[in-house]
């Protein structure tokens, strides 16, 4: 799960283009994100994550903020005081301020990326900020590596189209679920002026349709993201 997806939106139009190696300096705020939390698709541009601390400029641009509307994600999550989240694809900890402050003092936050580097970055971060409830951990690219009934509420942002079998990773994270809780997909639209290829873009009725599958209860959410749409599924309680 390499993080092509903000990459191509914040250094193009698109994943498939650019260079192998980090740009002297972040893209112009006009090119938002496409893989920045994540993912990496077979037909992706090769990129060295090795500098976490150059990504964590294009990652946590604050321009970010207009597009990707953090506020607004985390709310249609919901995710409450003590509980424990999975931030799949978590990049250099763009969305961790904000689970952070949701799940208080007594919650966690699972940040978790199957990028070494980007993993070890949020851990100097979270303790850089005093985030003591996260705990950063690496990942396989196709095992979120949950415990079943061990989350309350998984975060997958600009992650889900790169994932290589989609049908499994969503039973995964139907049992890693309690019951009762909630899962977030957060992807681009087949319309948005940045993000994967067209080819590697999914519907978000797709995307549903997938959680559904998974013995989730599944929907696609009112929210006001202009690139981008939110699935939410949540686990059945009995």
């Amino acid at each position: 799960m390499k993080r092509l997806a903000i990459v191509g939106a914040l250094l193009g139009p698109a994943c498939g283009g650019g260079a192998t190696k980090p740009p002297a300096a972040p893209a112009p705020a006009g090119h938002a994100a496409h893989a920045g939390h994540h993912g990496h698709h077979a037909g992706h541009a090769a990129h060295d994550f090795a500098d976490a601390a150059h990504w964590a400029t294009v990652f946590d641009d604050p321009a970010r903020d207009a597009w990707q509307k953090p506020d607004e994600v985390v709310a249609l999550l919901a995710p409450g005081p003590g509980q424990i989240v999975a931030d799949i694809g978590a990049g250099t900890g763009y969305f961790e301020p904000y689970l952070t402050r949701a799940v208080g003092g007594a919650g966690k936050i699972l940040a978790l990326d199957s990028e070494p580097a980007m993993v070890a970055y949020i851990a100097q971060r979270a303790t850089a900020e005093l985030w003591s409830n996260v705990v950063a951990q690496v990942i396989a690219a196709d095992d979120p590596g949950l415990p079943t009934a061990g989350v309350d509420r998984v975060l997958i942002v600009d992650t889900w189209h790169h994932l290589p079998d989609r049908p499994r990773y969503a039973a995964k994270l139907a049992l890693a679920l309690r019951p009762g809780g909630t899962l977030a997909v957060v992807d681009f639209t087949r319309d948005a002026p940045m993000g994967p290829p067209a080819v590697a873009r999914l519907d978000a009725a797709t995307v549903a349709a997938e959680l559904t599958a998974a013995g989730l209860v599944a929907r696609i959410a009112d929210e006001s993201l202009p690139h981008q749409y939110v699935v939410l599924a949540t686990k059945p309680t009995r």
